[in-house]
């Protein structure tokens, strides 16, 4: 299981919501470059970028920051939040991004997706922000009228790989993740799904990675300091030697 260490980007610094509600903003780094830098040198491979503000109004003020950031760190990036046009996402490519992630386009405009996925491929992701049972929308701020199993069903039929499901009441909440949701969509579909949302402990990282999840991001834990990343970056790798030590050769 891959781990994703994330940054969320307001204002061109590294910032946590709480809830997604903007009005409860920390500040962590005036410096999301050295940010990614850190997780780098913990052993992260893959960093997950949010920018809040184009999450809100579609527009992509933290790009530069963003595109620094792939560059500087030479990882895996990928970013949400606000990408509703080929352009933004030609934009973030460009700049060294791997792949968008594509939220309230892809509830609003399924033929925009399917283009998208056309064009661009596995480089497309979705996002399945989950409030209340149901998907919400620009930057959280509204709640669609999909439930989440409609939302996916009409995902996986579209043939979108790779989904990032965020239960929106765990966010930034530091109480644990949602571990019977992300179970249940392991067990139904076969898109690489990646939970996000109150992963704060190695157990959790542990349990998710023994349902088979593609990834795991971690956002809060990790600025509190409630979770080492590089201990919890071997814990998602351990399941070749779980399987070592259940399965010892003759």
């Amino acid at each position: 299981m891959i781990i994703f260490p994330a940054i969320d980007l307001y204002d061109k610094k590294a910032v946590r919501l709480f809830k997604g509600d903007y009005r409860e903003m920390t500040v962590y780094s005036d410096s999301p470059v050295q940010v990614a830098l850190d997780f780098k040198r913990c052993g992260a491979t893959h960093i997950h970028t949010v920018d809040l503000e184009g999450a809100k109004d579609g527009t992509t003020p933290n790009l530069s920051v963003i595109a620094d950031v792939a560059k500087e760190s030479g990882l895996f990036v990928e970013v949400g939040g606000g990408i509703r046009s080929e352009s933004a996402i030609d934009a973030y490519l460009s700049a060294g991004v791997s792949r968008v992630i594509l939220g309230t386009a892809a509830v609003n405009n399924e033929n925009f997706l399917k283009a998208a996925v056309s064009r661009f491929g596995d480089a497309i992701a979705v996002g399945a922000d989950v409030k209340d049972g149901f998907i919400a929308i620009k930057g959280w701020l509204e709640k669609s009228e999909l439930t989440l199993d409609d939302f996916l069903d009409r995902m996986q039929i579209i043939g979108i790989k790779s989904i990032i499901c965020t239960d929106i009441s765990k966010d930034g909440a530091m109480c644990g993740t949602n571990l019977e949701l992300y179970r249940k969509l392991s067990q139904k579909y076969g898109m690489n799904i990646t939970a996000s949302g109150g992963v704060s402990s190695l157990d959790d990282v542990r349990q998710l990675r023994e349902m088979g999840l593609y990834g795991a991001i971690i956002g809060k834990a990790y600025y509190t300091g409630t979770i080492d990343l590089k201990a919890a970056i071997e814990v998602a790798k351990c399941v070749d030697n779980d399987n070592k030590e259940n399965n010892p050769m003759p």
